[in-house]
């Protein structure tokens, strides 16, 4: 039992010694063009397949799942809210139908409430651009790819939805 895990660590370890175009054969990106001065791509290639919920409410059809894209950076905050705003927008690569490009832009500057945080030291902590969350469809055929202007960062949520509908109150 011992001699193939052992065997699988190295292929494990052979794929990422690997360059990322021979790793993920199926990661193209040479449709996108190469992001602005100051910006930092961030591409995200979702899973094919994810272990089913132990709740048997929950889908386990891809088509009812969205994936939250958060952009944020990191910085040293207190006691305080933080916050900045940005805008987030899907750009299209070609008329028609075909892959998208989401672009950070207008991005503004940390704001904070004003309170006292007497002997609170300061903590690293992730700030999350303000604002409704950005979902996007689950695909597993297409990688998400996001352009943004350093030092934001990208970190993503997958969300399922419930297997059972709720009937809405119709009014007279």
């Amino acid at each position: 039992m011992l001699r193939p895990l052992i065997a699988l660590a190295f292929t494990g370890l052979a794929l990422a010694a690997a360059p990322a175009a021979q790793a993920i054969p199926r990661l193209d990106l040479s449709r996108y063009p190469a992001p602005a001065a100051g910006d930092r791509r961030w591409v995200i290639q979702l899973p094919g397949l994810l272990r089913p919920s132990a709740d048997a409410s929950i889908s386990a059809n891809p088509r009812d799942w969205r994936v939250e894209l958060i952009v944020g950076q990191t910085t040293l905050v207190d006691c305080n809210q933080f916050s900045f705003s940005a805008r987030l927008r899907p750009e299209p690569l070609a008329a028609g139908q075909g892959p998208l490009l989401y672009r950070v832009s207008e991005v503004g500057p940390l704001v904070s409430t004003r309170m006292a945080c007497p002997g609170m030291p300061p903590r690293e902590r992730f700030v999350p651009m303000a604002g409704k969350p950005f979902v996007v469809p689950y695909n597993v055929s297409a990688p998400i790819v996001l352009d943004a202007p350093r030092p934001l960062q990208l970190r993503w949520r997958l969300w399922r939805a419930e297997t059972n509908s709720q009937p809405a109150l119709a009014l007279p």
